[in-house]
């Protein structure tokens, strides 16, 4: 049943990039699509959890919540639904999954940790995977919003990063709330500040959400992206550690690749398929250490670092 779960969500997270791609591509406003998807899933896994009485609606009068889903759901996925108009979808889910690297350097930065060599060599190995997935684009002259795309994705992560660093102080807060409830919270609370965004920055026309696509996307998204990917995700954790549901960044990316290539024609070049595994190889020698000995002990004593770490992208 373990590895059944994981496989199934590596292809729930694999396939979200894919489902924001078709949503935004029919017309839906980005800003409003990602903040009703939020607002919805954590809607309602809020109120699951309220009438299984494990949480209260007054989490969300917490600040904690507001600033957690500032940094996981709104700078996340307002990113990267705006740049997803403009970069294929297996390219928006490479991108993401430098969320790690970036947490590794931020948390570097902030509270001044001597970087191991390790981590050093695995950045720079993910930071030419990124340059080889970007630069021949830019040799061919691609449009200059393709490249704004890209970097608004990678800022995405550093928003993604300050809020995971943030969320693993405030978990030990509200040891006695659900990590489940806190997550359904911040993206409630970050669903809003996206729909706000929306008020002020989009035109909502109403026959452009009634198309087929555009609603299946949603759908897709709500039900099995947020609510069904994260649960398997949660169930993991409980059931094995931290560190093993986390596996999926380094497969996602991958199913992404190939499943836009395959269902929405998206360009398959060499430059993907490199850009992507040393991309994702980057990322493998930076948690490499985790593997073993006394520092696997701790991160698994730490838990809720890996488990923020997932949750995004559940980003996607």
């Amino acid at each position: 049943m373990i590895v059944v779960n994981f496989v199934l969500m590596c292809i729930v997270f694999g396939t979200t990039f894919l489902a924001i791609k078709v949503g935004v591509d029919a017309g839906a406003p980005p800003f409003f699509s990602a903040g009703s998807r939020f607002v919805m899933a954590g809607f309602l896994i809020l109120m699951w959890m309220a009438w299984k009485k494990k949480v209260s609606f007054t989490l969300l009068l917490r600040k904690e919540m507001w600033l957690i889903g500032l940094g996981l759901t709104f700078g996340t996925f307002s990113l990267l639904y705006w740049a997803e108009q403009y970069v294929s979808s297996g390219t928006a889910a490479i991108l993401s999954a430098t969320a790690p690297i970036v947490m590794i350097l931020l948390q570097t930065v902030m509270y001044r940790d001597r970087v191991e060599s390790r981590k050093i060599v695995g950045s720079f190995i993910s930071l030419a995977g990124v340059v080889v997935l970007v630069l021949p684009q830019l040799s061919l002259g691609t449009d200059s919003v393709w490249l704004l795309g890209c970097i608004a994705i990678l800022v995405g992560q550093l928003f993604y990063a300050g809020g995971a660093l943030y969320s693993k102080k405030v978990i030990s807060r509200f040891s006695d709330t659900s990590p489940i409830a806190q997550n359904a919270a911040q993206m409630l609370c970050g669903g809003i500040l996206l729909l706000l965004l929306s008020v002020f920055s989009e035109r909502i026309h109403l026959e452009s959400l009634l198309s087929l696509e555009v609603i299946g996307s949603q759908i897709y998204l709500i039900v099995i992206g947020s609510m069904v990917g994260h649960t398997i995700f949660y169930w993991l954790v409980a059931h094995t550690n931290p560190l093993f549901p986390s596996m999926w960044l380094y497969i996602s990316p991958f199913i992404a690749v190939g499943i836009g290539s395959l269902l929405y024609n998206e360009v398959l070049s060499i430059y993907t398929i490199v850009g992507a595994v040393a991309t994702i190889v980057g990322i493998v020698f930076v948690n490499t250490e985790l593997l073993g000995g006394r520092k696997k002990k701790a991160f698994l004593a730490k838990g809720i670092s890996s488990e923020r770490a997932a949750h995004g992208q559940s980003k996607g």
